[in-house]
C-alpha cells in the first residue's frame, strides 16, 4: 500500500545524512543505551523510554502496594517511581534498579477507587480520566458538549473524591473516535488507518487497526470503493478496548512490520512495548501524516457518545478522521498502540486515546509481523525486541515540528 497524500509534517531531510544511510534514510540521533551512574551505585540510571517502561513493569511487581505509578523524565532520560510509605528497604530497592524515588500521598490503590467512583458516579459521554503519576493525581477532562446538569454532576463528584485526589479540566473539543476514513483503508463508507501488521493465530497474514472501524464493516480495501483486501476476523468496541483484527484475504500477501511515515519512506518496527508516562511517540495516520508527542496517562476511560471504552493511552498527540487505527510508536522502532479517538484536531491541538497494542495482542491471539519459522515476528507479544535497535527514520533532526498539540502544519 501507499499514501495518497503527504504528510503535513513532514522530515527535514539533512543532505550529509542522506549521503551516508541511503536515499530513503533520515538520521537518527543515538539512542542511550542504559548504563548505571559509573560513581553512585545507587544513582538514576539513563534510559531509553522503552527500557523504562519495562523497568517500571518490574517495580510494579517488587515493590506491591509501595508502588504508587511511574514516568519517565524525557529531560534527564530517567524513570521516576512513586512511592507511598516511609519503607526505607522499598526505597533501597527501588534505587538500586536505578529508579529515582519521589514520595507522594496517593497509594495507586486509591487511584483506582477514586477512578471506579468516576465510573459508577460519572460515565457521561463526552468526559475521560486517566491516572497522572506526575501529579500523583487522577486527571478528569470533559469536552465542550459537558455543559449544565451533567457538568454539575461532573464537578460534584469530582469534589467527593477528596482534596489532592483529581483535577478537573475542560477541553474545547469533542471526544469522538477519529473514523471518517499508517496507510488509508475504506470501508462501508468509513475511512480509517492501518496500524501494524500482524500474524494471526492461524498463521495467515492480518493487520490490526481501532475496533470502532472494524465495527463499522466487514470488509476493507486499500482504495476508495475498491476491491477488498481484507475481512474483519475479531473486533472490540466498546468495552475493554478498541481493536480489530482484520485477515488479508490473500493468504499469500506480504505483510511486513513497518510503517509508512510517507515520502517513500518506512520505519522498521522491531518489536512491541508498553507505554510510559513522559515517553515521546510518533503517530501516523492517512488523514493528517505524521506528528509526535507525550504520553500523559495510562489506563484512561473514554466515555465516547457510542459508549464507554477503557485501558487505553492517553496522549497529546494529535489527530483528526481517517487516523482512526493507525499506527503509535516509538522512535526506537516499537510498537505502543493503535489511535482510537479524542477532542480537537492538528490546528487546535487535544487529547487523542490509544489502543495499547499489547493488550490487542492478547486479545486476538496475534504476534507482531509476517511471522514464520525463523522470522523475526514468530515471537510471542511478551517475549519480543522492544528497542535493541536504532532505526534511520525518526529523532530530534527530522523537523517534525512542536509537540503537544501545537501545529506546524504545511
Amino acid at each position: 500500500m501507499s499514501h495518497k497524500r503527504i504528510p503535513k509534517r513532514k522530515a527535514a531531510i539533512a543532505a550529509g545524512g542522506v549521503a551516508a544511510l541511503g536515499a530513503a534514510a533520515i538520521l537518527l540521533p543515538h539512542a542511550n543505551a542504559s548504563q548505571d551512574g559509573a560513581s553512585d551505585a545507587t544513582a538514576p540510571r539513563t534510559l531509553k523510554s522503552t527500557d523504562a517502561s519495562d523497568l517500571a513493569a518490574q517495580l510494579a511487581g517488587l515493590l506491591g502496594d509501595a508502588f504508587a505509578g511511574s514516568y519517565y523524565d524525557a529531560d534527564n532520560q530517567q524513570l521516576v517511581v512513586n512511592v507511598v510509605g516511609n519503607d526505607n528497604q522499598v526505597i533501597v530497592q527501588a534505587k538500586k534498579a536505578g529508579a529515582a524515588i519521589r514520595q507522594v500521598d496517593n497509594s495507586m490503590g486509591e487511584l483506582q477507587t477514586a477512578a471506579g467512583t468516576l465510573r459508577s458516579e460519572a460515565a457521561i459521554p463526552g468526559t475521560a480520566w486517566a491516572v497522572d503519576p506526575r501529579t500523583n493525581k487522577i486527571l478528569v477532562t470533559a469536552d465542550s458538549t459537558v455543559t449544565g446538569d451533567n457538568w454539575d454532576q461532573l464537578e460534584s463528584t469530582v469534589e467527593t473524591l477528596g482534596p489532592g485526589m483529581a483535577t478537573l479540566k475542560k477541553s474545547s473539543g469533542t471526544f469522538k473516535t477519529f473514523a471518517s476514513g499508517g496507510d488509508a483503508i475504506f470501508g462501508g463508507g468509513a475511512r480509517c488507518s492501518l496500524g501494524f501488521n500482524v500474524t494471526a493465530a492461524d498463521g495467515t497474514p492480518a493487520f490490526l487497526t481501532a475496533g470502532h472501524c472494524g465495527v463499522a464493516a466487514a470488509q476493507w480495501s486499500d482504495q476508495a470503493n475498491g476491491a477488498p483486501i481484507g475481512t474483519v476476523d475479531q473486533a472490540v468496541f466498546p468495552g475493554a478496548g478498541d481493536f480489530a483484527l482484520v485477515k488479508y484475504d490473500d493468504p499469500a500477501v506480504q505483510a511486513p512490520s513497518d510503517v509508512n511515515v510517507g515520502g517513500g519512506q518506512l520505519v522498521p518496527i522491531a518489536g512491541v512495548a508498553e507505554a510510559a508516562v513522559g515517553q515521546q511517540v510518533f503517530r501516523m495516520g492517512s488523514t493528517t501524516g505524521l506528528f509526535d508527542g507525550t504520553v500523559t496517562g495510562l489506563d484512561a476511560t473514554v466515555n465516547y457518545p457510542e459508549g464507554t471504552v477503557t485501558g487505553l493511552i492517553q496522549t497529546n498527540v494529535c489527530a483528526e478522521p481517517g487516523d482512526s487505527g493507525g499506527s503509535l510508536f516509538t522512535q526506537d522502532g516499537s510498537a505502543i498502540g493503535l489511535t482510537s479517538g479524542g477532542s480537537g484536531d492538528c490546528t487546535i491541538g487535544g487529547e487523542t486515546f490509544f489502543q495499547p497494542v499489547t493488550t490487542a495482542l492478547e486479545a486476538v491471539g496475534a504476534t507482531l509481523g509476517a511471522g514464520g519459522a525463523g522470522e523475526e515476528g514468530d515471537a510471542g507479544a511478551g517475549e519480543q525486541d522492544t528497542g535493541a535497535r536504532e532505526i534511520p527514520g525518526l529523532g530530534d533532526e527530522v523537523g517534525l515540528g512542536a509537540r503537544k498539540g501545537q501545529t506546524d502544519r504545511h
